[in-house]
């Protein structure tokens, strides 16, 4: 694997790569959190190699196809019609193909400060005519709408004709991951097309299930220097294609710029009369390339300033962490950013940068949110909002489970029904597996977590009235519904169901899916229902007395149950103070882990491994990703240490260290985001090897340690792990009892971090180093905040800052 070259700012791809191409394209997608494009080049088809596709958040459609004897239906995140497509040829030659001509130079250049991507292509066809050309890209993130590209096309030693064909392509299928390929994946339909302006084209599809109206519109300019050129157009159409030859002169050494712009609408946008009408005004409106790139410039300028994180390592000549941590943020603001404020949308768990977990929305968001809540927080709101207008889908599938409150579905799409898939394919074996990872019933205790830690931060009593307190008491309802009362122990259980780890889905032997009392869900169940208890403090009277009407809890017998269950809930443990799994664990056997490592090298998908062999990972002591440790993830020691004792065990802060040990030794990281919380659980106790985790995770999707998943789609969650690590993880950020605590805990390689914070109304400039830690709020007109460091609290105002000197916090702090 040959990485790019890096700078702060930018990184460079160079020479032509095909092995690597499908990779390139995924982190070179450029969006606006409305679409997204992959970074294919315009003349680029969708095969082996090349792969152009263009995604809309929300944007779902469902197939159905028949899988191992039994019909399924899946929802996918739609390829929408291709609107790069743009290639050319001498008059007399060959359209561009990238086999048949001599690189001179190929170079693929992604600036993230500023959201362009630059491709220079210079090369020799087989007739000897040498010709160079760059293209430049932007997918707009002020108007939101529209994206842009532009050639600067030079014939470096030849002169005459040349024609540029500069089409639409709605015959696009959803064929980005090989192993979807065999299920139906034709999600479009063709209304219309046409040409409706001398230099403007237009496509209107529409999905073929969900009916949703996709109207698309381009306008292609020639310039000579700031001149139009004059221009022969020839109109290319074919069944869901539309298109335009447009041939003009040029000379030897001068360059012509090819302008194409694009825009995009659908029939669930705001404020329009008719999808395809306004695709076709904002197409003929918009101005040149260079209008548009200088007011998405601007734009980028305005986000950097809140959201960058600056680095500063013992080896200032080291840019890679720096410009890695800024394609992180750069690549999560592409997929949720101001944009998506508006919009009824999720957080697809591999971006909109392709179709794998087809544009499913997870868990990530745990990982994501905290990022967003320091920085957008309204964008955090409007992302909760996706999970609070389907509470009653998921209110109908606790009832249909036989529970009360919600059950959320493990993977979501369009109306928040469970989208898991019932079968999935092992790549390996070409076997058809069932799937039972939809137990995953934590995806309810991340809901409440988040929704909670948004309010922690914001303060947003509004949406706490009328969303966040119905989602969290949901939660609460369902945990209680689903706990039962073992009498022999005095202690309640969680039976059938998934953790976090995934490769347990049952008992060895067993064909009931699901395992008992999982650590993890348990604990995270006992704490949703004492968040659900402390909710009923914050609202009013009033609203109080709505809520248990609505919801038909037992003022008396629901909560006392609710309190009863979060302080005698089942923790299992084994080996003195390691905390089980789940019930059971410690008599599953001891995997090999040299001998396999040996035989097949790559062992991260151990369960594929395992079952190509006729073999089971539930037989044994191995886990895909942390489990167990994503109680300290999420919590500090001395939260966890007061969660066990309210629920009557002894656990010391000297227990995590040996539990962080014993499953380190037993996880394959299988998964992207298990070595971002194995890194953040050893920040205090192990810096170096923290370290050394912070930066393989950085490197995780730019390096595809995965061997191939990048390509099919970033690995949304991790990345903002990643910064997050940086933002709360060695900063040691907590919001707690209306009190932003900080207890920094760098690791020696990382001299010192600068960021903003957004903090209920307040930018707080934040830099800490080895030495000392500096707290400055901007000039606002909100109340006053509370900032903890070392057990001090103290109240800063707007425009005051505050110095804390590590060896003396109390009496060397100042406020200035």
């Amino acid at each position: 694997m040959t990485l790019p070259k890096m700078t702060e700012w930018q990184m460079r791809y160079d020479g032509w790569d095909p092995q690597q191409q499908p990779l390139r394209e995924a982190l070179c997608t450029l969006g606006n959190g409305y679409f997204a494009t992959r970074g294919a080049f315009e003349g680029a088809k969708a095969n082996s190699i090349h792969y152009p596709g263009t995604y809309l958040t929300g944007g779902f459609n469902r197939r159905k196809s028949r899988v191992a004897g039994r019909d399924i239906e899946n929802e996918d995140l739609v390829n929408l019609p291709n609107w790069l497509c743009m290639n050319f040829k001498p008059e007399d030659g060959k359209w561009l193909d990238f086999d048949e001509v001599e690189w001179i130079k190929f170079e693929q250049l992604l600036n993230v400060k500023e959201g362009i991507f630059t491709q220079t292509l210079h090369f020799r066809d087989p007739d000897g005519r040498e010709t160079k050309l760059v293209s430049s890209r932007i997918v707009h993130m002020t108007k939101f709408h529209g994206a842009a590209i532009e050639w600067q096309l030079t014939p470096i030693n030849w002169s005459g004709q040349i024609v540029v064909r500069s089409a639409i392509d709605g015959t696009v299928q959803n064929a980005g991951v090989a192993r979807y390929r065999d299920l139906e994946n034709q999600h479009l339909e063709i209304l219309a097309m046409g040409q409706h302006a001398q230099d403007s084209l237009y496509l209107h599809s529409r999905t073929n299930q969900s009916h949703m109206s996709i109207a698309q519109a381009i306008r292609t300019k020639v310039y000579n220097d700031q001149k139009q050129v004059e221009t022969k157009r020839t109109l290319r159409q074919r069944l869901g294609y539309i298109g335009e030859d447009i041939a003009f002169e040029c000379q030897q050494g001068r360059t012509v710029r090819v302008e194409k712009i694009a825009s995009l609408y659908t029939c669930r946008d705001r404020a329009i009369c008719e999808p395809l009408l306004e695709a076709k005004k904002a197409a003929t409106i918009a101005g040149t390339f260079e209008q548009l790139l200088t007011g998405h410039k601007r734009k980028w300028r305005k986000i950097w300033l809140r959201c960058d994180i600056e680095l500063f390592e013992g080896d200032v000549n080291d840019v890679e962490a720096q410009f890695v941590l800024r394609a992180h943020i750069f690549h999560l603001l592409q997929t949720t950013s101001y944009n998506t404020i508006d919009l009824d949308a999720g957080v697809p768990a591999r971006g909109l940068h392709g179709e794998a977990y087809r544009g499913h929305i997870f868990w990530d968001e745990l990982f994501i949110f905290p990022f967003l809540n320091m920085r957008i927080p309204q964008l955090t709101r409007s992302l909760l909002l996706y999970r609070y207008r389907r509470l009653q889908e998921a209110r109908l599938a606790a009832k249909e489970a036989g529970y009360r409150g919600a059950m959320y579905p493990w993977q979501s799409g369009s109306n928040g029904r469970e989208e898991s898939q019932v079968v999935h394919l092992n790549p390996r074996s070409g076997n058809w597996v069932e799937d039972n990872t939809y137990k995953q019933r934590h995806i309810n205790a991340a809901i409440a977590y988040n929704t909670w830690q948004y309010y922690q931060v914001t303060n947003d009593l509004e949406f706490m009235l009328f969303a966040g307190s119905k989602m969290i008491l949901n939660i609460a309802l369902f945990w209680a519904s689903i706990a039962t009362y073992n009498e022999q122990r005095d202690r309640y259980e969680i039976h059938g169901i998934v953790g976090p780890d995934e490769f347990h889905t049952s008992y060895p032997d067993s064909d009931e899916p699901g395992l008992r009392n999982n650590a993890y869900t348990n604990v995270m169940a006992a704490w949703c229902l004492k968040t659900g208890l402390k909710v009923f403090d914050i609202l009013p009277t009033g609203r109080r007395q709505e809520f248990l009407e609505m919801l038909g809890i037992d003022k008396e017998k629901d909560l006392k149950l609710w309190e009863q269950i979060s302080k005698k809930m089942f923790v299992p443990f084994h080996d003195g103070d390691i905390i089980s799994q789940f019930e059971g664990y410690e008599k599953l056997k001891e995997f090999d882990w040299k001998g396999y490592e040996q035989k097949y090298g790559d062992i991260q998908r151990l369960d594929r491994i395992l079952e190509s062999e006729g073999d089971s990972v539930n037989r044994y002591k191995a886990g895909k990703q942390a489990d167990v440790l994503m109680l300290f993830y999420l919590f500090s020691s001395t939260q966890i240490v007061e969660m066990f004792n309210d629920m009557g065990y002894e656990f010391t802060p000297e227990s995590i260290p040996r539990n962080i040990e014993y499953y380190r030794d037993r996880t394959s990281h299988g998964s992207t985001l298990s070595g971002i919380v194995h890194s953040w659980v050893l920040a205090r106790s192990q810096r170096a090897r923290s370290w050394d985790l912070f930066r393989g995770a950085l490197m995780s999707d730019i390096a595809d340690i995965q061997g191939g998943t990048t390509s099919e789609g970033i690995h949304l969650g991790a990345m903002a792990g990643t910064v997050d690590l940086v933002q709360r993880g060695y900063t040691g950020l907590e919001t707690r009892d209306d009190v932003l605590w900080l207890s920094p805990s760098l690791p020696d390689e990382l001299y010192e971090i600068k960021q903003r914070l957004h903090y209920r109304g307040h930018w707080i400039i934040v830099n800490i180093n080895h030495k000392k830690l500096t707290v400055s709020l901007e000039e606002s007109c909100c109340a006053p905040i509370k900032i903890g460091f070392c057990g001090e609290v103290v109240e800063l105002c707007q425009g005051q800052s505050k110095e804390f000197d590590y060896d003396c916090p109390h009496r060397d702090s100042r406020i200035v």
